[in-house]
């Protein structure tokens, strides 16, 4: 049996080491859950209740196993119903493809029934990729750039399919000749190291500055150990994002935890407290938990060109990879042999959890949250993953619950969106 477009569409995926796909079914993806339906055991369809749900998923999906993350909705309604989940995903800077059904080309332009401009509806949240095929040899390198894309920029992409080329004969090699393009798979992320130059200079004022605070986000995840390092050496107190609860355990004695809204009074202290402040891999948004201006020198490291200095004015901003621009900084720096600022720290941490222990025992009716969160902490299995909802389950995940090494954790961070808890779970 000759292949069809959706057939082609789902090979072109795995080819890509990727299987497992979030949506909800409707007319105008019918061919491409028939094909889903004939790949068998090469697909994993997770099929949800609503649309929103699969964004959710697809953007878990991706926190928490580095892929791309691939959602698949319906034409018109189905399709703005993906809409929340999707800006939950570029706003935290993960890879996820939309695939989307339209109505048959030959009907649009016609006030068709959910006939809805898809291109302008995701040109924002997918601004870096959205087109619309139009023939069947475009499908191979459609999927290619919008996966590509989306893992480079760690962004959203879409996809919008109409539902009559979806059953069209397959192009998987388009004709050698002009007009056409030829795309392959694959893509290894680059290895991005700041300059000798930049890394001098940050170093130097690390080194100056006497009372230093860290601060830690999602881009430090796989930084773990060049964070406890650079934080011995210069003899800091850590405190964390949100989104990077998981960086370092809270068991550490010069984790102060969250920071911000939700956070905690140690970081609160550090951060007024502190001569310098080092940030690592986050976009924080709230300046007025940070150093007021002109207190700290500050350094940024972020992977992100367009992210440095726009929480605190930095000295020096350090783009690259966060545990290798760590690496190539650490030999840089000098241990910091007064430690009065990292015992003040540690003090102030260790009274924290006294607080915070006091009021979890405190009596409520019909229970305290609080004591529910505490007690829950020491019950977690190892290397467990975490997820939170908005609202005030994220205040006590955000201070209560401790961290281990191992566990994973997220919840919707800059979106900060209602409803995310259980399609990330």
């Amino acid at each position: 049996m000759a292949q069809n477009v959706s057939d082609h569409l789902l090979k072109r995926i795995n080819e890509w080491g990727l299987k497992r796909i979030y949506g909800f079914p409707g007319d105008g993806i019918n061919g491409i859950i028939g094909a889903i339906a004939r790949a068998g055991e090469a697909i994993n369809y997770i099929q949800v209740r609503h649309e929103e749900m699969a964004a959710f998923m697809a953007c878990a999906h991706a926190k928490f196993t580095g892929e791309v993350g691939i959602c698949l909705a319906t034409s018109g309604p189905g399709a703005i119903h993906l809409l929340n989940g999707l800006y939950d995903a570029k706003l935290d800077h993960q890879p996820v493809v939309a695939i989307v059904g339209q109505q048959a080309q030959a009907a649009m332009g016609g006030d068709y029934q959910q006939e809805v401009d898809l291109v302008s509806l995701f040109k924002d949240v997918a601004h870096n990729y959205v087109h619309m095929a139009s023939t069947a040899s475009q499908i191979r390198h459609l999927v290619d750039r919008a996966i590509r894309i989306a893992k480079a920029e760690r962004t959203v992409t879409c996809l919008i399919i109409p539902n009559d080329l979806q059953e069209m004969d397959a192009v998987e090699t388009p004709p050698r000749k002009h007009g056409t393009i030829h795309s392959g798979a694959g893509y290894s992320s680059p290895r991005v190291i700041p300059t000798d130059k930049d890394l001098r200079q940050a170093a130097e004022v690390l080194n100056a500055g006497e009372k230093v605070a860290i601060l830690v986000g999602a881009g430090a995840l796989q930084a773990a150990d060049e964070v406890i390092e650079i934080a011995e050496i210069l003899g800091a107190g850590v405190a964390k994002a949100l989104l990077g609860k998981a960086v370092l355990p809270d068991a550490l004695p010069y984790c102060t935890g969250a920071i911000g809204l939700l956070g905690t009074k140690p970081s609160w202290d550090m951060m007024t407290g502190c001569d310098t402040l080092l940030m690592i891999g986050s976009s924080f948004p709230y300046s007025e938990f940070l150093p007021e201006e002109g207190k700290a020198r500050g350094v940024q490291i972020d992977l992100d060109p367009k992210m440095v200095s726009i929480r605190y004015p930095m000295e020096v901003n350090l783009v690259g990879d966060s545990a290798e621009t760590l690496r190539a900084l650490i030999p840089l720096l000098q241990r910091k042999e007064e430690r009065a600022w990292r015992k003040e720290i540690e003090e102030n941490v260790a009274e924290w959890w006294k607080v915070l222990e006091a009021r979890a025992m405190n009596d409520a009716n019909p229970i305290n949250p609080q004591r529910v969160f505490w007690e829950l902490s020491p019950r977690l299995p190892d290397n467990c993953i975490i997820v939170a909802d908005s609202g005030s389950s994220a205040n006590w995940f955000a201070r209560d619950l401790k961290i281990r090494r191992g566990m994973m954790a997220s919840l919707s961070g800059n979106l900060a969106t209602m409803g995310p808890g259980v399609p990330y779970a």
